[in-house]
């Protein structure tokens, strides 16, 4: 066993399950979420490269059961593909957003500086626990969240977001 750890083949074995498994699993995270916004052409895509890499990762780890090299580089590897699926997914943000901000005193204001920034926005009257106010109802590109958010709370700071992923099926009022 301690000459199994020690060799150079082992451990490189051991390191392309792991960047095959990271690569797998990041394709996975992507491809759930090209599924959940309807993106079928490049769900399938990605859903076939990853079956393909699992398969033969699998067949790797399978045949060498003796080698805890293995094991570890496969673990690992589904662990850091989890967290680089959702940094790429984060960074292509590919989809839509639907805010509801919550604005006491400068709903108003935010609904057209939203507006200004060229985006759609309704104002729907709402009453809260202690008061009346407009909710302001935005749906924007998932690109465009933190350009948003800075502009609801330049002008208040204290305004409360609410966030939730959306697919849009009929066309509207769109950021170009």
């Amino acid at each position: 066993m301690v000459d199994l750890l020690l060799s150079p083949t082992a451990w490189l074995v051991a390191g392309g399950i792991f960047l095959a498994r990271t690569v797998n699993i990041a394709l996975d995270t992507l491809r759930f979420m090209f599924t959940l916004r309807e993106k079928r052409g490049w769900a399938w895509v990605l859903g076939f490269i990853q079956s393909v890499i699992f398969v033969v990762v699998i067949g790797s780890v399978l045949t060498n059961l003796e080698n805890p090299l293995n094991i570890i580089g496969y673990s690992a590897g589904f662990a850091t593909g989890n967290v680089l699926g959702m940094a790429i997914e984060k960074r292509l943000a590919i989809g839509y957003m639907h805010y509801n901000i919550f604005s006491r005193n400068h709903s108003t204001e935010i609904a057209d500086a939203l507006r200004a920034a060229g985006f759609g926005v309704t104002e729907i009257p709402a009453r809260g626990r202690d008061s009346s106010f407009m909710l302001i109802d935005c749906r924007v590109r998932r690109k465009d969240i933190e350009e948003v958010e800075s502009l609801v709370l330049e002008i208040d700071p204290e305004a409360f977001i609410t966030a939730e992923d959306i697919v849009p099926r009929r066309s509207g009022v769109w950021r170009v």
